[in-house]
């Protein structure tokens, strides 16, 4: 099986998927004038904003989807899949991850931005199936795309939203306090039960506290093992760029791979062209598509151009990366390059808390991908089986796991990126429409 995995996730992962990937990007920056980086800095003040914390119809703030969106991709993407990354497509595929993220932010604001427009009035739930079932013409194609995407949403979230993430958490513990990989499964299982049963106002609680708690410290940690080696700096991004900007970045080989894995890695991480934050964000209150759309957008900016940039940095100007090591082992390694034995135990805890916050997370986008299916049917069972899940990840072999993910993440992009090409034109609309806003210095439009 894992064979079979690894050479359809190559057969997917291929030239026309990545052209897809960031062809939709650079075409949605390109239509909407480059308005998503224009406005980088007023959408980060939206987080201050009065209409980032509105939660005045019975859902939950826009602030909060944020944080439960940043709950499902700040996970392993940013240590362990950064780690992979640079293991199999070498230091320029770090370069490659940013670009993918940067034309990746007129994404992420579409598809959310989408989501809020298209629910069904009244509800507070919805997607990219609901964008496409609404938004499409012909209906029946909609529909179908729609019914496509829910169905690999739910794959995705046994994949990179649950198995990927307790076998990272699992391989941490064990690796820093030889914590056996079948007590973490069973404590993962556990806890998720007891949170996913509480639904979205649960999630988003606990998300939360525990988002800005674990970024915060492991974004000190990787900034110390920086200035740590900040005299091999300047060589380890010099590599990058040639390897990632060279010719012999576009010719194949060893080189070549840092397009595949930086690309693939950076989906993995931040999770943009997926669909998958929109789930989220279609649960947010307030009925502005445009301030949805920022909000999440800054968050794929902090998720990749700024923690996985930094892990990468670490990785890279510490020495560890010709070493062998692979995975949470190698950053665990950049870490005690500077910190000691300490610093192989905040990367251990970080991995634990960043991977069981993408659990809970994706627990409720595949759950709302799944009524989407069923209706309000199995939500129960799919709750069970997800639980189980995180226990069974926790012992499965890694190669094997990521190997399920990249498969999930490429059938489920699909259909979201041919959503947004159609519908570009909406999405330049809602932008421009929200232009007034920041000329008002960043304040955000409450709900009416």
């Amino acid at each position: 099986m894992e064979q079979t995995l690894k050479e359809l996730s190559a057969c997917l992962w291929g030239a026309p998927l990545l052209g897809l990937l960031l062809g939709t990007g650079v075409w949605l920056t390109v239509r909407t004038r480059f308005l998503a980086w224009r406005n980088l800095p007023g959408a980060c003040a939206l987080l201050a904003s009065p209409g980032a914390r509105y939660d005045g119809q019975g859902g939950i703030s826009p602030l909060s989807a944020l944080m439960t969106a940043l709950s499902s991709t700040l996970g392993t993407g940013n240590i362990v899949g950064v780690a992979t990354a640079l293991t199999a497509g070498g230091p320029g595929a770090l370069v490659w991850m940013e670009l993918a993220a940067l034309f990746g932010l007129t994404a992420k604001f579409g598809e959310c931005a989408l989501a809020v427009r298209f629910r069904r009035r009244g509800e507070r739930r919805g997607g990219p199936m609901v964008t496409m079932a609404r938004g499409l013409r012909p209906r029946l194609l909609g529909r179908a795309m729609g019914a496509a995407f829910a169905l690999f949403a739910v794959g995705a979230s046994f994949g990179i939203g649950n198995m990927t993430q307790t076998n990272a958490m699992a391989s941490a513990l064990e690796a820093a306090f030889s914590v056996p990989p079948w007590v973490t499964g069973a404590v993962a299982a556990v806890l998720t039960l007891g949170i996913v049963r509480g639904g979205i106002g649960r999630i988003s609680a606990v998300s939360g506290w525990l988002v800005p708690l674990m970024a915060g410290g492991y974004l000190l940690g990787t900034l110390a093992v920086i200035a740590g080696h900040i005299q091999t700096l300047p060589n380890a991004v010099g590599q990058m760029l040639r390897q990632a900007l060279g010719p012999e970045a576009f010719v194949g080989g060893t080189a070549g791979a840092a397009i595949r894995y930086g690309v693939a890695r950076g989906v993995f991480s931040n999770e943009s062209g997926m669909g998958s934050a929109a789930i989220t964000a279609a649960a947010a209150d307030g009925d502005c598509p445009a301030l949805h759309g920022y909000i999440n957008m800054v968050g794929a900016f902090f998720d990749t151009c700024v923690v996985c940039t930094l892990t990468g940095l670490a990785i890279c100007c510490s020495g560890v990366l010709e070493g062998g090591a692979d995975g949470a082992a190698l950053t665990i390694l950049a870490f005690e390059s500077v910190l000691g034995h300490w610093g192989g135990g905040l990367v251990a805890v970080c991995v634990a808390l960043f991977s069981f916050s993408s659990v809970l997370g994706w627990a409720y986008q595949g759950e709302t991908a799944l009524t989407y299916l069923t209706g309000n049917r199995g939500t129960g069972l799919y709750r069970l089986a997800f639980s189980l899940a995180a226990g069974i990840g926790a012992v499965a072999r890694l190669e094997t796991v990521f190997a399920f993910s990249d498969v999930c993440n490429a059938l489920m992009a699909i259909p979201n990126l041919l959503c947004l090409l159609a519908l570009s034109g909406t999405v330049r609309r809602e932008m421009e429409a929200f232009e007034p806003a920041f000329a008002r210095r960043g304040t955000a439009l409450q709900s009416q």
